[in-house]
Formats: C-alpha cells, sequence, structure tokens
C-alpha cells in the first residue's frame, strides 16, 4: 500500500468553505484529483494522512447527500484538519 501525506488542497471559490468541494490532494512532489484519491482509499491501494499540531489523522472517504468526498477521521479538532491546509500549488 503506498502511503501520502497531505500537505495542501485545491479547491473552488473560497478555500476555507466547508461547503465547496476539494478537487485535489497533494503533498511533496505529487498532487491527485479528489475522485481519484477517492478511488484510491476503494480500492485499499493508497492511504492518506494529514498531520497537524502534532496530531496524524487518516483521509476518510464520507458520504453526504449522495454525494462522496474526502475528509479526516473526527479527532476532535475544528474545522476539518484537511480544510485547513494551504492551496497547493
Amino acid at each position: 500500500m503506498a502511503h501520502y501525506d497531505v500537505t495542501c488542497i485545491n479547491k473552488r471559490g473560497d478555500h476555507y468553505s466547508p461547503h465547496e468541494r476539494i478537487q485535489a490532494i497533494g503533498g511533496a512532489g505529487w498532487k491527485h484529483l479528489e475522485n481519484d484519491a477517492i478511488a484510491r482509499i476503494d480500492r485499499g491501494s493508497d492511504d492518506y494522512t494529514v498531520s497537524r499540531a502534532g496530531r496524524t489523522v487518516r483521509l476518510v472517504v464520507a458520504t453526504h447527500q449522495g454525494r462522496r468526498y474526502l475528509r479526516t477521521e473526527p479527532d476532535g479538532v475544528s474545522p476539518d484538519n484537511l480544510l485547513a491546509l494551504p492551496e497547493c500549488p
């Protein structure tokens, strides 16, 4: 299984809005579209994590109103660790 540490995201519109869909996630030397990352997680071929404030949490696939999306496992930190990441170049 390949492991990726997510350090940035790309979103449309307001980067910090939880209502705007993530288009891509990225890290050092790589970038995956959200749908590709979801497929990789579903297949069990790849694992993604976000490290923030001394904590590392996994990315999981969630569903809201029939739409699948990426989020971090709940860890009691708000906002979602993924949404707090900077924009990818």
